[in-house]
């Protein structure tokens, strides 16, 4: 006698069909419906409109799981979507190898003064500092920062993490806690911010801390503009107290013409384009995919949020 297959969960899509989402669904063992459909779970794919998600939570008590599209959640909190009546998951960890790769970039960038020999339009004067044996703080410690870590290996760099939990990190010369903030950030060339945004670390790169910061140091920011007080930024670079500021992310966002860091010369732009629609659709595809297959068995799903924590 053969025991019969548990039915394929439905997994409603939304707030618009796609097919990408649709067949990574089905390749985890799922069923696809449209929204507004009985389902057992929602994979919601606009990073920006979530009311209409909250409407078809309210309508669909029966959805017991929640795929979000983006790595950072924190409009969710501030939205009041996420409750603790369903289970949450959002892509942290999923972009974890373009952001790493451009936060490695935006460093390189900085220490080799290339936006100034971009622009040059005469030979100038040789210049530029090695990242070789340098030391490197992090802030945070998820999938950015393990994946940037394996990228500087080759640098045979000494790598401090600052994260919430006293806890080591494997390939980090030591770890501290965010409230040893200070102690982590004299002696390092480049200072990275890959943390999630809380109410906790909104504003942790404030005065004191790029006070803290060396003279010939890079702040790189590849997490949330909100994450460094722009007026205290500006005003480090103006004085040159830190060598220079390389930021994909800004507060405001985006970043208005005219602003004061456009035209400061020790500062990179980019606009939060660390992770474009081309190179993540395949990752969230993949985390769709696998978390569909997870919910099916009854496994633990990649990416929990925890609405305790607020990320």
């Amino acid at each position: 006698m053969t025991t019969p297959r548990a039915a394929a969960p439905t997994i409603a899509v939304g707030p618009h069909s796609a097919a990408f989402a649709e067949d990574a669904v089905r390749a985890g063992g799922g069923r696809p419906v449209k929204l507004g459909e009985p389902a057992d779970a929602l994979v919601w794919l606009s990073a920006h409109d979530l009311g209409p998600l909250r409407a078809v939570l309210e309508d669909q008590p029966r959805i017991r799981w929640v795929q979000l599209p983006f790595a950072g959640v924190e409009k969710a909190f501030e939205d009041g979507v996420i409750d603790a009546g369903r289970l949450w998951t959002c892509a942290k960890g999923s972009y974890a190898e373009p952001v790493a790769e451009h936060a490695l970039a935006l460093a390189l960038a900085g220490l080799r003064r290339l936006p100034d020999r971009v622009r040059a339009r005469t030979w100038g004067r040789p210049e530029g500092t090695t990242l070789y044996g340098a030391r490197v703080t992090v802030l945070g410690a998820g999938g950015i920062t393990r994946e940037l870590m394996r990228l500087l290996a080759p640098f045979g760099v000494e790598t401090t993490v600052v994260r919430r939990a006293d806890e080591p990190l494997p390939g980090a010369a030591r770890t501290v806690t965010t409230g040893r903030l200070a102690d982590a950030l004299p002696g390092a060339l480049v200072v990275v911010v890959a943390l999630a945004l809380t109410p906790e670390t909104t504003g942790i790169v404030g005065a004191s801390a790029l006070e803290a910061m060396d003279e010939r140091a890079w702040l790189v920011n590849v997490a949330r503009g909100r994450h460094v007080r722009t007026d205290a930024l500006v005003e480090a670079l103006r004085q040159g107290s830190i060598s220079g500021a390389a930021l994909d992310v800004t507060d405001p966002e985006p970043l208005p013409d005219g602003h004061p860091l456009w035209t400061a010369p020790n500062c990179i732009i980019t606009p939060h384009s660390a992770d474009t629609w081309e190179m993540i659709l395949p990752h969230l595809a993949a985390r769709i995919r696998d978390n569909v297959a997870r919910f099916a068995a009854g496994r633990a799903l990649e990416g929990l949020v925890d609405p305790a924590a607020g990320y």
